[in-house]
């Protein structure tokens, strides 16, 4: 991650939450979510939060979106639709939870298709969308470039 920025434990419990929505979350998503956290700098005790939140369901309505910045709400939905798409399809849970993101996060509709435009472009500058090729900090960066814009 950039050293400017600071992703907060709601960030990964947010996609967490996400992955969960299909009622599975896949070792690819977990993994995506784990390495992200541990890039970001948080302390122990919050990866260890974030870890149970990989291993055992995670509900949206739980999750405290009011310390979040702007950025980090879409890049919250921005890595959300990326993760909702690593088993190869969007499974009609993972649409409506996305949904419900977006809707708690305060997302418009032209927010979630820059998102998903900014998710596709990343995973083809980056070789491929799988978790260890993305380039997260490269999504992170490019999603704080559209807000401050």
């Amino acid at each position: 991650m950039s050293k400017d920025v600071t992703l907060g434990k709601d960030v990964f419990m947010g996609l967490a939450a996400l992955g969960w929505a299909d009622g599975n979350l896949d070792a690819d998503e977990a993994d995506a979510i784990a390495k992200l956290a541990l890039d970001s700098g948080l302390t122990v005790e919050e990866v260890a939060a974030i870890e149970e939140a990989t291993k055992n369901p995670f509900d949206l309505a739980d999750l405290d979106t009011e310390g979040m910045s702007d950025v980090d709400k879409l890049f919250v939905y921005a890595v959300g639709e990326w993760m909702a798409t690593l088993d190869g399809e969007l499974a009609k849970g993972e649409k409506e939870t996305l949904q419900k993101l977006a809707d708690l996060l305060g997302l418009d509709e032209a927010q979630r298709a820059d998102a998903g435009i900014l998710v596709r472009e990343v995973a083809y500058a980056s070789g491929g969308d799988r978790p260890f090729d993305y380039d997260l900090t490269q999504l992170r960066d490019r999603v704080a470039a559209m807000v401050d814009a």
